[in-house]
């Protein structure tokens, strides 16, 4: 009797075990994610000035009066091109009499040469004379320079912006008369929150709005500021801009937009895979 219970209990359980390893294997549904990785761009508008790529302030070398200036605000102005000059005659006056200090020492120095060379004049009164040309032929060269200098000449192609003197001023040495820019690019001086500013990098592009103009052109950074305004804590991002037309003029006003990388986000794709 136990080894009939036995053997109907051992029956029993293999059946168990078949149907567990049949449960175990039966197909199911399982819901997988996959993740994918979207960035997005975000734009920094900011208003900036607008000034010639290259700006020069000329001065004559002299003191003296203006007797012309040559150019009018807004013109066109060539490298080397005769933009104003000073009255000459003083400086004229000097350089005849150095002129003519010259040529008497030339000839005194002929007269004790030949004396010289017979012995007839010491080594020390020869060094006086020799001495004496060489002095009058540098305040020569020097006048020289100084009637030269009456002339003011532009050191850049450009457009003369502003004229800081008129005809008839007084003027010292060094003294700016003039304002004259390069313009066939434009800097646009765009201010740039702190918290922004790492966002920013040499060579990127900006969308630069002129309103005067209702036009938008496209240009690059190429100077980052190197710290911040002290008041505003914002820091000046210089943005080259083509001016083939120069049609864009220092000092006007312009809106500038910056895209950069802001956010990454992640974005889950869901499927059905059958196991």
């Amino acid at each position: 009797m136990s080894l009939i219970v036995g053997s109907i209990l051992t029956l029993c359980s293999c059946k168990n075990k078949e149907g567990d390893t049949k449960e175990e294997t039966r197909p199911f549904s399982v819901v997988a994610q996959k993740i994918e990785e979207n960035s997005y761009a975000s734009n920094i508008s900011v208003s900036g000035n607008i000034e010639g790529n290259k700006t020069v302030r000329p001065g004559f070398m002299v003191a003296g009066k203006i007797d012309r200036i040559n150019v009018n605000e807004g013109q066109n102005v060539g490298q080397g091109q005769l933009i104003a000059t000073l009255d000459p005659s003083n400086c004229s006056i000097a350089k005849e009499i150095t002129d003519v200090q010259v040529n008497q020492a030339s000839d005194e120095y002929s007269r004790l040469k030949l004396m010289h060379y017979r012995n007839s004049l010491s080594e020390s009164d020869f060094k006086k004379i020799d001495f004496t040309l060489q002095g009058a032929k540098a305040q020569q060269k020097l006048l020289g320079k100084n009637l030269a200098d009456t002339h003011l000449y532009s050191p850049i192609s450009g457009i003369l912006l502003r004229k800081l003197a008129e005809r008839g001023e007084i003027v010292s040495t060094g003294t700016p008369v003039l304002v004259v820019s390069d313009i066939n690019r434009v800097k646009v001086n765009a201010y740039i929150p702190e918290n922004q500013l790492s966002q920013i990098r040499i060579g990127q592009e900006a969308q630069v709005l002129v309103g005067a103009l209702g036009e938008t052109f496209t240009g690059k950074v190429t100077e980052v500021g190197g710290s911040a305004d002290v008041t505003t804590r914002a820091f000046t991002v210089k943005i080259e801009v083509p001016n083939p037309k120069h049609n864009i003029r220092p000092g006007m006003i312009a809106e500038v937009q910056l895209a950069f990388l802001l956010h990454t986000i992640l974005k889950w794709q869901k499927f059905l895979q059958m196991i």
